[in-house]
Parts: C-alpha cells; sequence; structure tokens
C-alpha cells in the first residue's frame, strides 16, 4: 500500500487542496474494494506538529500524524497556502530538510499550486521544470531563479517531483497521480465522479497579462509602458531601444531578463489582452477585434493568439463572450 503524506503547513492552507486530494485517493480505495481489489492508498495528514492550524481564521485542521512520526513515505503533497511567500516557506522550514531526506529516500513530492514556494525551498527543483499560479509567477521567478518556471502549464513531472497550475487545476494533478497509481481506468471514473476535464493541459486561457513589472530596470520599464500605450502602432526594437537610449543588443537582453519574454513576444501579448478584453465583451466579431488590436492577417492574428492563450479566437469569443 502507497503511503501517502498531505502536509498540512503552518498559515492560512488551501482547505479545497487538502479535501479534494484526501477524498480523491480515498474514493479510489473505495471503487477498487468494489470492484473485489485491495485498495492502494494510505492516506494521513501530516504536520510539524498535531496541534490545530486555522485556515482563514475560520476553519480548523488537526493533522493526523508529525513528521517526526514518518519515518517512511511514499508520495508527500504540498497543498497551497496563501500569505507573503517568504513569510509562507520561512514559517514551514521545518518541513524543508524531511522533504529532501524522504526523496532521498525514494518518496516522490508533489506540489499544488502556490505549494511550489515550499517544495523550490526544499532545492529539489533547482534545473527543473515547475507550474505554479500565473499569479504568482513574478514572485516565484525572483525567489527562485535556478527553477524553470513553466507559466502555461497546469502539470509538471520531474524525476518523481510533480508541480500543478493554479487553484483548481491542482485537481488535474491528483488525477494525474491517480493514473500512475491505480490506472487510467481510475483516472477516468474519478474524473468523471469529480467531474474534471481529465485532458486539460494548459492554464495559458485563464491568465490575465498585466504585464512583468516588478523589477527595478527603469529603461525596460518605460518600454513596456510605451508599447502598452501604443500597441496598435508599428513598433521596432530599435525605436524602443533609441527611446530608452541602450544599445539594441544590451535593451533586448536586459528586456529578457526583467519581462521573461523577448520584445516581440511581449507586444504580441499585449495585443493577445486587448484582443481577449473585446472577445470577452462579445460585441465584436474575430476579424473586427484583429483589425482593432492591429492584426490584418486572420491566419497570423489567429497563429499569435493561439500561441498565447492556447484557444483559437473564437473559441475563446464562444467561452467567454457575456453576449451569448
Amino acid at each position: 500500500m502507497k503511503h501517502i503524506s498531505i502536509l498540512v503547513p503552518e498559515g492560512d492552507s488551501s482547505l479545497s487542496n487538502l479535501e479534494a486530494t484526501f477524498k480523491m485517493f480515498n474514493m479510489t480505495n473505495d471503487a477498487l474494494k468494489k470492484a473485489g481489489k485491495a485498495p492502494l492508498f494510505s492516506t494521513h495528514l501530516v504536520g510539524t506538529h498535531n496541534k490545530a492550524r486555522l485556515s482563514n481564521g475560520m476553519f480548523s485542521i488537526i493533522p493526523d500524524t508529525t513528521i517526526d512520526e514518518v519515518d517512511k513515505t511514499d508520495l508527500i503533497i504540498i497543498p497551497a497556502i496563501h500569505g507573503d511567500y517568504k513569510e509562507v516557506v520561512a514559517k514551514n522550514g521545518a518541513f524543508i530538510p524531511w522533504i529532501k531526506q524522504q526523496y532521498g529516500n525514494g518518496a516522490e513530492v508533489a506540489s499544488l499550486c502556490i505549494g511550489a514556494f515550499i517544495l523550490a525551498g526544499t532545492g529539489l527543483l533547482d534545473g527543473r521544470d515547475c507550474a505554479t499560479h500565473w499569479l504568482a509567477a513574478s514572485e516565484f521567478r525572483a525567489m527562485y531563479p535556478e527553477v524553470n518556471l513553466i507559466d502555461d502549464k497546469i502539470i509538471t513531472d520531474s524525476n518523481g517531483l510533480y508541480t500543478s497550475g493554479g487553484a483548481y487545476s491542482s485537481l488535474n494533478l491528483n488525477l494525474y497521480l491517480v493514473e500512475k497509481f491505480a490506472g487510467r481506468e481510475m483516472a477516468v471514473l474519478s474524473s468523471k465522479i469529480f467531474e474534471i476535464d481529465i485532458s486539460r493541459a494548459s492554464q495559458s486561457p485563464f491568465i490575465i497579462f498585466k504585464g512583468q513589472k516588478s523589477h527595478n530596470d527603469k529603461e525596460v520599464l518605460k518600454a513596456q509602458e510605451f508599447i502598452e500605450k501604443n500597441y496598435l502602432d508599428k513598433i521596432t526594437v530599435d525605436e524602443l531601444s533609441e527611446k530608452v537610449a541602450v544599445s539594441r543588443r544590451t535593451f533586448e537582453r536586459r528586456f529578457k531578463k526583467a519581462t521573461s519574454n523577448t520584445v516581440i513576444e511581449y507586444l504580441q501579448r499585449v495585443k493577445v489582452e486587448a484582443a481577449k478584453k473585446e472577445l470577452e465583451k462579445g460585441r465584436k466579431t474575430v476579424n473586427e477585434v484583429m483589425y482593432d488590436v492591429g492584426y490584418n492577417d486572420p491566419k497570423a492574428f489567429r497563429d499569435v493568439f493561439k500561441k498565447h492563450t492556447r484557444v483559437t479566437p473564437l473559441e475563446y469569443l464562444n467561452k467567454y463572450s457575456r453576449v451569448k
């Protein structure tokens, strides 16, 4: 039987992560029993101590056991925890050596949503791909520059380390783990019972692009603001570098370092975000929106839009338009 340790961190933990994860693995056990098979999972809430924690100031969570009492586990699951990210990691520092020790002994580790901050704090994600909530991407990169953050992914899987995208994307990672350990049939059954889209692989359609401005490069910030005010005009990299009085080569390097996008990618994302807002209103056709944001070629617009959202403009219009 696979021993699963769902961590109960200090601070405001995500109750939805804790409850849904616990239920999904135990529901799989129930389904296996009904099929005349042995249960696969022994699931436990594990804390650094066994006293109750308050979540959101209203709900108490009491761990079943503590890290001192768990000598060996097979899978550690870190839920999302809210608040200042540096404080969250510092408050939960006692988990770090235990997670590293268990991983070294063969355990696998999964983080849900912004639980990735705690997992990254172990150093185990250095040089590896990682997903987290898109809203926390800038802060994550600043704290963990050695980790390869993949903004749009819902799930990453690297050497027994798993991460998931934002919020309820954690359900997709839970399904992924159920499939890995209990098989496709059980994962499909779970997806139907919990009504989760088992095929969802990207959080791109949900990302709201606000520009990556949590940096201290004044010239890059000036260029970003110019792009956002003038994205309908034809803007060149040479024009921007001249405007901020930095050589093109240096400007492009600094822009990429500060924003994690090339200048062209940034301009595309500003245009796509403007297009998304218009499509959500539902008052214009896709072609009208295309012209409004500065594109004349339907194929080019479709390709750029899909590159950044993983859906076509028409699919986005049909899904998010206020006018049905």
